[in-house]
């Protein structure tokens, strides 16, 4: 069988892709390392969803929580803002594959491919070019066709769900209209 390190992202957006991953016949392993999520309490919150969803699906999760330092993805991204998601992208799929290497898997893949949100072309181009001549594949799967049946799911287990991305940056553009709200009384 074969062994599939996932980059989970957050509890919601682990279940499709790991159904789908289970359903192919790969054996899944998760890897939970976001230093793009802030605050820290946002980051406990999403920590939490995912062990959640981990348990009620069966995979084991490799969690590197005295790794999490939000100042390693800011110096990835300062000065970059225009282009901020590719920084964020390499970042941690630098890490999976690394870990994924040492663990000798067989492929290397990201919860990120389920958002219809993110830029699926620029990922799955960014990951087979870190992967093309190591031992570990990039596996990409279009996960956004189970868009709903993710949310359906995640709220019927009560899992946390998020609002943004993570980083500080797609807060402020999330919220940036009750700014503006505020400014028009």
């Amino acid at each position: 069988m074969a062994r599939v390190l996932l980059h989970i992202c957050c509890g919601p957006c682990a279940i499709v892709p790991v159904r789908r991953l289970q359903e192919e016949g790969f054996e899944v392993t998760g890897f939970f390392w976001n230093p793009n999520i802030h605050p820290l309490q946002e980051y406990m919150r999403r920590r939490q969803a995912a062990a959640e969803v981990a348990e009620r699906l069966g995979i084991p999760v490799i969690f590197k929580d005295n790794e999490y330092d939000p100042k390693v993805w800011f110096r990835a991204v300062s000065y970059r803002e225009e282009n901020r998601c590719f920084h964020c992208y390499a970042l941690r799929l630098e890490r999976a594959l690394a870990i994924a290497t040492r663990g000798k898997f067989d492929f290397v893949s990201t919860t990120v491919l389920y958002s219809r949100k993110q830029k699926h072309d620029m990922l799955r181009q960014l990951g087979e070019d870190m992967t093309k001549d190591g031992p570990v594949s990039f596996l990409y799967r279009d996960f956004r066709t189970g868009w709903e049946e993710g949310i359906e799911t995640s709220q019927e287990w009560g899992i946390y769900r998020q609002q943004y991305c993570g980083c500080l940056y797609s807060e402020n553009e999330r919220y940036a209209r009750d700014l503006r709200d505020l400014n028009k009384k």
